[in-house]
Formats: C-alpha cells, structure tokens, sequence
C-alpha cells in the first residue's frame, strides 16, 4: 500500500480513508505494508507494517498538502533547509527511489497506491517485477482544481499512472466520470468503491464541551442556528459560494451563524467575503481543528454544509452525520450517492443554498427529520464491503492491453 498520510500524521481525509481502508483489509486477512513519505510515530496501528520512506517530518508541517509543487522559498527566494524537502517533487523522488529497493527485497502481490502522489513509485514496481499495479482515486486534479484547468504535471501523473494501472478503484461514480470523460480510461477498467465511516473509532467517553464555542452557543440560546464547514480553504471546497449563500440566507432570517473549522490558501479571501458581505460578525473562523475540537465543531452545529465544487466522496458529511447535524450538500459530491436524507444543491446556486438553510433554520420539525433520517442512512456502507470489494479487485486484476487515448 502506496499512501501519503496516516492519522494522526494527517492533513485531511486522504489519510483518514487509507487508515480504515487498511484496517478493513487486514481484518479480512491481508498482509500489509504501508508506505508514508515521513517518519513518525503511529502507536495505535496494530494490524500493519507502517514503512518510512525518508527520514523527514510528516510533509504537511512544511506546508505541503496535495497540491503543493513550489520549492520552499524565504521571502520569495528559493532556500535549501537542512532536513527539510525542497519540494513536494523531491518528496516524491525520494519515494519511488525507497520502493524501488524495497520491492527488490520483498515479495509483493499487489501494489494499491493512492492518488497522483504515490502513482509514479507504483509504476516503477510493476515496471520493475510486474506486480499488479491498482490506483486508487481519492481526488483528481480536475477536483482539486476546481474546474477544468489545474497543473499540467499532475495531470500528466495521473493520466500515467490511470493507463498504467491493472485496475482502477474510484470512490464515486462522480470520480469515475470523471476519469473516463477526462482521462479517456475504458470505463470496464474502473470500479466505484465509496468511502465509508467506522463508528466504533470514535471515542465513546466524548462529551461535548460547550466552552470550546462558548459564543457560538451564546448564540444557539438566543434562538440562532450554526452552520458549519470543517473543510480545507481551497478553491475546491466552493466556500466563496457557501459565503454568499450565506449572506443571502441573512437576509432572509436573521439568526444564523457560520463555522468554519480549517486552514488553507482561501483564508484571507474568505474574511474579506464576511465583512464584504456585512457578516463577519457572524462567521467565525475556527483554524485547523484535531481531536477532540474536531468533534465539538460537528457537536456545535444544527447544519452541515459540503459547498464542494467538485468532492470526489467528502468524508466529513458522515461524520457530521453520526454527531447529529442535518445536512446540505452540493450536487458534485460523491458522498451525496449514498445518502438520502439531505438537501442538495448545484455548488454555484446560492440562492437555492440560502433558501434551503433558511428552511430547516425556520422548521424545527424539518431540522428533525433530516437529523434522524440520515442517523439511520450514514452507517449502510461500510469499510468490511469496501474490503471485500477491493480483494475481489485484487484476485483478478485486468491485464489488458493499455488503451490508447490522451486525456482532454
């Protein structure tokens, strides 16, 4: 297994999917070791065999998450820091160079690498001793981009490792369209696996503690209704159009609040939007949350919006889901496939968005049902199918001929 983050070492979802994915498979007896490009600690991973690439620290405390190609600069000029990774390239070099040697050493079945990051080492193993190669599409960089441009090396990448790959696992169907519209892969080539939660990770002795947004729930006994994002702040997670939607939702009800728990580029934008927009008295901005913060942001709001432009699956909605939240997502998001008990809309419609937050803020009754209805839907899949799923993908692996396509 070819991954780029594990809890709790982890800058976002990717890590989180790979954790239970992995546990899933050896709790069905698979034999696993799993590749992180960092050394660190995992003291709570008992059923694999977590392998360090490099000796760095874990990428994302050099500000590297899973878009970043820039050298590491000091006032805009480039620097070499003793210890630390010039570049998300050097990284990834230094990856492929350690599974070159391991894959000499060691006898592997199958090679499942996850996403762009790891796609160029799991190339070179089946180059090298052609061991069955599966790509597993978390996001694609026309999801991470947020529309149809992005980087032209990462689009390379993932086009290599797509038309390399013996099979293809994506975590959607919206994932799947996407790789065969884009990328021109034969659609016989890719299964759809979708993401799942695990309930029984989460910390039974969790209480809730009410201080960590002592104003926010000042708010919630003044008759307010909090809305909540726990997301990264990139252009992919459509917060500029969840900030007007917002703003248009004010306008319309008066007692509403906005949460947002995360860290990325779109920060500073996103505070100008609010005052902008005349409520920044209202939004607050919460930075990147972890344990137990994590679980009070969820635990604080009545509402969870997913304001994705394109969300390959979007984790975070479960797990907003098993803390009680009703829950509003965009039309592009892969996790809206497997819930019914919610309310969609297109990622650039902030008026349907303002109108539907305004609806379950004013129906105590709406807000309810939604809560209850998706309680019972958000556990139906589960990490054992999606084990099960991947070794039967992993017994027959297609090798057939590449096909040849360029993708659009």
């Amino acid at each position: 297994m070819l991954g780029w983050e594990l809890p709790p070492h982890n800058s976002g979802g990717l890590g989180v999917a790979c954790y239970h994915l992995s546990k899933a498979l050896a709790n069905e007896g698979a034999s696993i070791d799993f590749v992180v490009p960092y050394a660190a600690p995992h003291d709570d991973i008992d059923f694999m065999n977590v392998r360090s690439a490099t000796h760095f620290s874990p990428i994302h405390k050099f500000g590297m998450g899973a878009y970043t190609t820039d050298t590491t600069t000091v006032k805009g000029i480039p620097v070499e820091i003793p210890g630390v990774p010039s570049s998300i390239r050097e990284v990834q070099s230094k990856y492929t160079q350690y599974i070159e040697t391991l894959v000499e050493t060691e006898q592997y079945d199958i090679i499942h690498a996850h996403d762009w990051l790891t796609a160029e080492a799991g190339i070179r193993a089946k180059e090298l001793f052609d061991i069955p190669l599966v790509i597993h599409v978390h996001a694609t960089e026309f999801d991470r981009a947020g529309g149809e441009s992005g980087n032209p090396l990462i689009h390379e990448i993932e086009y290599q490792g797509l038309m390399m790959a013996d099979r293809i696992l994506a975590v959607s169907d919206i994932t799947k369209n996407i790789i065969v519209d884009k990328y021109q892969i034969p659609a016989e080539k890719v299964e759809v696996v979708h993401n799942a939660i695990d309930t029984t990770s989460f910390d039974d002795t969790y209480v809730y503690d009410k201080r960590t947004y002592t104003y926010l729930e000042s708010l919630k006994n003044d008759g307010y209704t909090v809305i909540s994002a726990v997301t990264r702040l990139t252009v992919q997670k459509g917060l500029t159009h969840l900030m007007e939607g917002f703003a248009k939702a004010t306008t319309k009800h008066e007692k509403l609040a906005l949460l947002l728990a995360g860290d990325g580029e779109q920060r500073d934008e996103l505070i100008r939007l609010a005052a902008k927009y005349g409520v920044s008295d209202r939004v607050i901005f919460a930075g990147f949350v972890r344990g137990k913060q994590w679980r009070d942001a969820y635990s604080v709001s009545d509402i969870f919006a997913m304001s994705s432009v394109s969300e390959p699956f979007g984790l975070t909605a479960l797990e907003a889901a098993h803390h009680n939240t009703a829950l509003i997502m965009t039309k592009q998001s892969g996790v809206s496939e497997v819930l019914n008990s919610i309310f969609t809309y297109d990622f650039w419609d902030t008026d349907r968005l303002a109108n539907q937050i305004v609806a379950i803020a004013k129906s105590d009754a709406l807000k309810n049902s939604l809560q209850e209805n998706v309680l019972r839907e958000y556990t139906r899949v589960s990490w054992a199918d999606i084990a099960k799923k991947c070794l039967n993908n992993y017994s027959a692996p297609s090798h057939e001929p590449a096909f040849e396509g360029v993708y659009a």
